[in-house]
């Protein structure tokens, strides 16, 4: 689907409301904004799953910035910490984004699914 300039208003409703969703959890959990913005960005606005994760990137570094200036208000940061995880979190980065490049649709899906259970184990049992 090619991105249309014109939205109506139930589409900006549901972009809006997807965008609140996703915000929300990314600011009480300190993350989260990736597992419910791609889903809903495949679903309610029908975006193929290559394009929905590379787009939910640039729309979880929105909800990243604000929540990021909250967190460092709090004083609940540590910068070192993140400064040294960050450096294998951008190699980590460039190696998903080109490999994502490769693979089919069913693949990311089985992928994504397989990372959205681990992650739901390891959130209840662990």
């Amino acid at each position: 689907m090619e991105h249309e300039h014109k939205m109506t208003a139930k589409k900006l409703f549901t972009c809006a409301a997807g965008g609140l969703t996703a915000g929300f959890f990314n600011g009480l959990f300190g993350s989260g904004g990736g597992t419910i913005i791609v889903p809903f960005l495949e679903k309610f606005l029908k975006l193929d799953p290559k394009k929905s994760h590379a787009t939910a990137i640039l729309i979880i570094s929105g909800f990243t910035a604000v929540s990021l200036v909250f967190y460092g208000f709090s004083k609940s940061l540590d910068y070192w910490l993140a400064l040294k995880v960050s450096i294998g979190g951008v190699a980590g980065g460039f190696v998903g984004a080109k490999l994502l490049s490769k693979l089919t649709f069913g693949a990311i899906h089985k992928i994504f699914g397989l990372f959205m259970i681990a992650a739901a184990v390891r959130m209840v049992f662990f």
